[in-house]
């Protein structure tokens, strides 16, 4: 990663926490996929605007962090993704609404896309209502006042889905209309053409 000219978000802002969901069992595949690869990844301007977001973030709650989930990922990774979704019986039309096809690539695998979620004073994850890597409208920022309505979803969970939304939009990203977690920093486009895809 390092040789691609991307950098360890940690070496920008080492208040922000990473746990990468990829590298262990807790997600949807069940195992890891990312072998040894255990540190979380951006292109450097990605990582500048997520190191915004968490002094965003610490400005309006301290104590509060940002956890990563995802950063950059190999487009073999991709492949291992995208093919685990036919175990399960995700039909082939919806597909990219979870997981972007390796032949194109998705934003994390030039470095320009994070999953994360807010911590508390405590270190705890908040609660947002789901998951990561939950697929289902319960996830879909989209349906989330639809969520709120029938009571699928609570006040504080949407809440907190928005001060998420809020840090990383005012340093720069693009919020996903069906992942709460996933947030872009370009467009898949301008990242092709701007960088390679990892391998």
């Amino acid at each position: 990663m390092l040789d691609r000219g991307l950098v360890n978000i940690q070496s920008i802002d080492p208040d922000i926490s990473v746990e990468l969901k990829y590298a262990t069992s807790d997600n949807f595949m069940g195992r890891n996929v990312y072998g040894e690869l255990k540190r979380a990844y951006l292109q450097p301007e990605m990582a500048k605007r997520l190191a915004r977001a968490s002094a965003q973030l610490r400005r309006l709650h301290p104590g509060y962090k940002l956890l990563v989930y995802d950063a950059a990922r190999p487009n073999a990774a991709q492949y291992d993704l995208w093919n685990a979704l036919d175990a399960l019986k995700i039909p082939a039309g919806s597909k990219t609404m979870y997981v972007a096809d390796p032949k194109i690539g998705s934003n994390h695998n030039f470095g320009c896309a994070i999953d994360l979620t807010i911590t508390d004073e405590k270190g705890r994850p908040l609660d947002m209502g789901t998951r990561f890597d939950f697929f289902g409208p319960l996830a879909y920022p989209r349906k989330e006042q639809e969520m709120l309505r029938t009571g699928k979803l609570s006040r504080q969970q949407v809440a907190s889905r928005e001060l998420l939304r809020k840090v990383m939009v005012e340093a720069g990203f693009r919020a996903n209309t069906t992942e709460w977690w996933h947030f872009d920093g370009m467009s898949k486009s301008q990242a092709k053409a701007r960088y390679g895809m990892i391998p």
